[in-house]
């Protein structure tokens, strides 16, 4: 039976490495995303006339920041979901 935070799910069917590895894209996308913010916001801090879009940029970047346990969470639910279903078809043979 599969369980949460498995490293071997990227061994596991077509549509397992699949989903695994579209989430890992996402969470690179929200790494960089989150990343970029927190630099232009730093420059911008620089600038009077830009510290309130750099504070913006601060809290979009944290949002990103907080959403990248979600996506790994989401992730290992469907993965699970995935490998509990193949378990039930090999016990019905």
């Amino acid at each position: 039976m599969s369980s949460l935070f498995e490293t071997d799910h990227r061994q596991g069917s077509t549509e397992q490495r699949r989903l695994y590895a579209l989430f890992e894209i996402a969470y690179t996308l929200v790494d960089f995303g989150a990343a970029l913010c927190f630099i232009v916001g730093s420059v911008f801090f620089f600038y009077d006339t830009l510290v309130f879009p750099g504070t913006w940029l601060f809290l979009i970047g944290s949002i990103l920041f907080a959403a990248k346990p979600t996506l790994r969470l989401v992730r290992e639910l469907k993965l699970l979901r995935m490998g509990d279903y193949a378990d039930i078809a090999e016990r019905r043979k």
